[in-house]
């Protein structure tokens, strides 16, 4: 943890820029704001037209002069200026108006593992823009941990997977510090690919962008697990003649082309591993590995991970805003940590 507990119990306000969402936690009224990391301006005259949940219901739908933006990519800040207006209209005239009675606004973010400088600064001059006159920067794998319930402060290894949209953070933690971590390039964007590049080869249909996700949905319920129906019906495009059509898709080769981005997850997960200590590893083997974020949810990927590694293999119980929450356990000081006396000697 790049903070102490007592810096970040002094801290009013969480927030955590993911790629895919925003989120943020207040202390004393809980979850504010979870909204999808995006704004939709006019380019003409540089006007803020919506965020969050309608900005990205115009995605693929608007005129040459509205873009669609997202400032957030990989859980980086690549948008000061964007990720600030988008901030401050989700979180609204009136809570702004409550955080500005602060004396010393303090505010806590998330940053990836092993973020450069740079992306560490971009986050501190995003929420610095909003008024914060202090940031308090805090691991994402830590965060997660917390929020999720794990026993980050005990002498035990605790393994988990944070699945965000554009990367994957593997990590073992103990005593309240990461021991050894990864970070991989693949993420529920990654997935979403291949399954639009799949049915674009194999079937000669393109996929509206918003249609993945709930494809994937559905398929869950369809047959994205080995025992599922073999086929089921998709709409979209076809990409010769630009007319609607409907394939019946073999969901078996549907799930290997999303299985395919996931191996370089198992991978991560090996190097994770091997650079670990062998008492930890026990530990793993015994008490499993747990998995958040909003990717974490993708049929099947659990059960794979189960496969190739062989041990449990759990899903948090909310695992989309475990981060947020975690930030904000420790803001309300809910998060004791483990005390060592010294011994004399």
């Amino acid at each position: 943890m790049t903070v102490s507990l007592e810096q970040l119990r002094r801290c009013h306000l969480a927030v955590d820029l993911g790629a895919a969402r925003t989120r943020v936690f207040v202390k004393g009224a809980g979850l504010v704001v979870d909204e999808p990391s995006a704004a939709a301006v006019n380019t003409r005259t540089g006007a803020l037209i919506a965020v969050g949940e309608l900005a990205e219901k115009m995605t693929g739908r608007t005129p040459d002069y509205i873009r669609v933006m997202r400032p957030v990519s990989g859980g980086t800040v690549v948008d000061i200026d964007m990720a600030q207006r988008m901030l401050r209209h989700l979180i609204g005239e009136k809570l702004r108006r409550t955080l500005r009675r602060k004396p010393r606004l303090r505010a806590a973010a998330c940053t990836p593992h092993d973020a450069d400088p740079l992306a560490q600064r971009a986050a501190v001059e995003t929420l610095v823009g909003l008024g914060a006159r202090r940031v308090e920067l805090v691991d994402t794998l830590i965060a997660a941990a917390v929020g999720c319930g794990l026993p980050v402060e005990r002498p035990e290894a605790t393994m988990i997977i944070v699945c965000g949209a554009a990367t994957t953070q593997i990590a073992v933690l103990s005593l309240g510090s990461i021991v050894t971590a990864e970070r991989i390039p693949v993420g529920g964007d990654a997935i979403d690919h291949a399954v639009v590049q799949h049915l674009r080869q194999h079937h000669e249909l393109m996929l509206p962008s918003q249609s993945v996700r709930p494809l994937q949905i559905a398929l869950s319920g369809n047959g994205l697990t080995p025992h599922g129906p073999e086929s089921t019906e998709i709409h979209g495009r076809d990409v010769a003649t630009g007319l609607a059509r409907s394939v019946h898709v073999d969901t078996a080769a549907v799930r290997h082309a999303i299985h395919t981005p996931l191996t370089a997850v198992l991978d991560g997960i090996g190097q994770v591993l091997r650079a670990c200590p062998p008492d930890l590893v026990a530990d793993v083997a015994d008490r499993g590995i747990m998995m958040v974020g909003g990717s974490a949810l993708l049929p099947g990927f659990d059960q794979m991970l189960r496969d190739a590694t062989g041990v449990p293999v759990h899903i948090a119980e909310r695992p989309d805003i475990c981060a947020v929450l975690g930030l904000g356990a420790m803001l309300e000081g809910k998060v004791q940590p483990l005390t060592l006396t010294p011994v004399a000697g």
